[in-house]
């Protein structure tokens, strides 16, 4: 029961914190985020991580992609494809390059630089997409670039770290867990995609109309939901991100006629529990454990890890036709790291390579860039006309 005063301290606080935040004209994910720092083993160890405030943050960030995919424009995604996966590409390149020479330059081995560059080629854009629905953008083709390179970028990551495990154990060292074959991986994310258009085009219509003829209270939403929690399941037991499994679920769920009823009805259930715990347990993530030996090193690779994802992905739009002002956007909305890259860290951890010191600075690298990457996106989105969906 003691989760219940955690909850309800979480709660009260992320909506004082999201009130003050808008109130400065600063993104509300930004004072929740904030929190989680304050609450958290960084300054006052209120609230621990533990494996409940961890279970509804992943409810949180699938609810939150899935009602980013029930915003989105499936037309705008596909006509900007292209550039999307030359966004994610650039946008994996530079950080390995630039990180890990950073890192090398700093005295780590060649080996560990190449892993904490593949660290940082990770995108967690649920942060984003939480910035770009408070703002209107999401249906723009800003939006729908950084949401497909989201998704191309989720799939590079599973790529460069089966890559890196197999790397691990031809040096002799081996990583926690049995990872399956790379190329048993990669064919069921096909089959997943492939899954994907069939929900999308029939199963997904089909259960929402069949939702409406239940006698019972909410069914649709019910139905939406087990759609959602579905979807992100099978993701994840293909190495994909379960918040891409929900993203895909609120497309397929938006090409029906009750896409208005479900945003009225879901975005309530997440923004009243779950979302703000996910905000907050990025925070808890925080530790100023060995924060004073390895300043250099967290300032530095903070700065180089907003700089590399701004600078490739960006160059990757710009290399696609876009201005300069939309780029930035696009830049800007990668910058944030999650899942992935905490991840891979831990791997590196429990591989040996990553010492404590260095295991705790990649962690705090990985919380402040996702923390900067609300700020700078909100910069850039100023003056950002708001087009129709195409």
């Amino acid at each position: 029961m003691a989760f219940l005063g955690t909850l309800c301290l979480i709660l009260v606080l992320t909506t004082l914190a999201g009130n003050f935040a808008n109130r400065l004209g600063v993104p509300a994910v930004i004072g929740e985020l904030l929190i989680g720092i304050i609450i958290g083993p960084a300054l006052l160890n209120w609230v621990q991580l533990n494996s409940l405030v961890s279970l509804f943050a992943d409810i949180g960030v699938v609810i939150l992609m899935f009602l980013g995919g029930l915003e989105s424009n499936l037309q705008l995604l596909m006509k900007y494809l292209k550039p999307a996966i030359v966004v994610a590409t650039s946008g994996v390149i530079f950080p390995i390059a630039m990180m890990g020479l950073a890192s090398w330059w700093w005295g780590f081995t060649p080996l560990e630089a190449l892993f904490i560059g593949v660290i940082f080629s990770a995108t967690s854009v649920s942060i984003s997409v939480a910035v770009l629905k408070e703002y209107h953008a999401l249906s723009t083709r800003e939006g729908a670039t950084i949401l497909g390179a989201a998704v191309a970028d989720d799939i590079m990551g599973v790529i460069l770290l089966s890559l890196m495990i197999s790397l691990l154990a031809s040096q002799g060292i081996q990583a926690a867990g049995s990872q399956p074959a790379l190329g048993l991986v990669l064919l069921e994310q096909v089959a997943f995609f492939g899954g994907t258009y069939v929900v999308v085009k029939w199963i997904a219509p089909y259960l929402m109309h069949l939702s409406e003829r239940l006698v019972m209270a909410s069914s649709v939403t019910i139905m939406s939901m087990v759609i959602c929690l579905s979807m992100a399941w099978l993701a994840d037991i293909v190495g994909l991100s379960g918040a891409i499994g929900a993203f895909f679920a609120g497309i397929a769920v938006a090409h029906t006629p009750y896409r208005a009823v479900l945003a009225d009805h879901v975005e309530p259930l997440g923004n009243a529990i779950f979302i703000p715990v996910f905000f907050v347990s990025v925070g808890l993530n925080m530790t100023l454990d060995h924060l004073a030996d390895n300043l250099g090193i967290i300032v530095g690779l903070t700065v180089l890890a907003c700089l590399a994802k701004l600078l490739g992905c960006g160059l990757g739009a710009r290399l696609c036709g876009f201005d300069l002002k939309s780029s930035t956007v696009i830049g800007t909305g990668m910058i944030a790291r999650g899942e992935m890259g905490l991840i891979t860290a831990q791997i590196g951890h429990q591989a040996g390579l990553l010492g404590g010191a260095d295991y705790s600075a990649m962690i705090l690298v990985i919380v402040l860039a996702t923390i900067i990457a609300p700020l700078v996106l909100k910069q850039a989105l100023k003056g950002m006309p708001q087009p129709a969906a195409e």
